[in-house]
């Protein structure tokens, strides 16, 4: 069990991080339509990188642990919720393991804690 929260923890912060990077680079066309259907602009989108940045730091701290799990949760309920209200339910379906993945870690405990 720890083995799989390590693995989750670690694929969890590169996600975050990864994520956070891309907000603070000039988006594609395809990723620039999606932001738009989202109704996300290209001046939010530096704060959403700092946020999830953030969150991918959290998660390596056992204080922070929980609250990070449940920013990152909330988020992924937010960005399915923006897809359901613009029509695209391909991206809220493919968001739904992605979702699943903080939860269980929540249910598996931070990892490193003795």
């Amino acid at each position: 069990m720890k083995i799989i929260s390590i693995a989750l923890l670690l694929i969890s912060a590169f996600l975050s991080f990864k994520h956070g990077w891309d907000a603070f680079q000039p988006a594609n066309a395809q990723q620039a339509q999606m932001m738009a259907d989202l109704g996300v602009t290209k001046e939010i989108m530096p704060y959403f990188g700092v946020y999830s940045i953030l969150i991918g730091l959290m998660l390596f701290f056992p204080q922070t642990f929980l609250v990070s799990n449940i920013l990152h949760a909330v988020t992924i309920v937010l960005i399915m919720a923006l897809s359901l209200n613009s029509g695209n339910y391909k991206m809220a379906l493919i968001e739904i393991p992605f979702l699943a993945m903080p939860l269980i870690m929540i249910w598996l405990k931070y990892p490193f804690k003795s």
